[in-house]
């Protein structure tokens, strides 16, 4: 991939859970999230890559909700699946209780990332690495920017050295959002 000198900045086209697109504002990438499955027994999405034609029938990540929006399992491609609860796993802040807002991951390149909610000034999400790197946020529209048609005002930035993680950062978001939206 071209490096820019700058993150993905990843337009989140509807700013819903249950579909959007997400495209960065440059043209490097175009993530799509659908629903794909909606049952009493459980709620299923796919993460797209839908820069390229060829990768348009191959999720790269699916997402799979029990029932009452309860976490379910997480697959990654053609791999084995993973329990939510085990693949996003609760953070004590400074001794308190675990957080169900606050949560960490192993990714594909076995690095620790953590997600928080409303921990820095203007994101809704934070996601650090163990040295307390930003590697992501998201950012919902303020109240003082005008409508556009055909774009929520959301906005997931990903920091450039993270190509690899691209996918993992919407797919462990996307709980992260569905938790703090269900009170999980």
């Amino acid at each position: 991939m071209t490096t820019y000198g700058m993150p993905y900045f990843l337009e989140d086209k509807t700013g819903k859970l249950t579909e959007s697109d997400f495209v960065d504002i440059n043209d490097r990438l175009c993530l799509r999230l659908r629903c794909t499955a909606r049952e009493p027994t459980h709620t299923a999405y796919m993460i797209y890559n839908v820069t390229c034609a060829s990768d348009l029938l191959k999720p790269l990540v699916a997402l799979d909700f029990g029932p009452d929006d309860t976490l379910g399992t997480i697959a990654f491609g053609s791999g084995s699946q993973m329990a939510m609860k085990q693949y996003l796993t609760k953070l004590s802040p400074l001794g308190r209780l675990p957080s169900s807002k606050t949560r960490k991951f192993i990714g594909s390149d076995g690095q620790e990332y953590r997600w928080s909610w409303r921990s820095t000034k203007g994101q809704e999400w934070t996601c650090t690495n163990s040295s307390q790197y930003l590697v992501a946020f998201y950012t919902l529209k303020l109240s003082s920017e005008p409508e556009y048609n055909g774009s929520s005002g959301c906005m997931l930035t990903i920091d450039e050295a993270y190509p690899h993680l691209v996918a993992e950062m919407l797919a462990s978001l996307t709980i992260m959002r569905h938790i703090a939206a269900h009170n999980l």
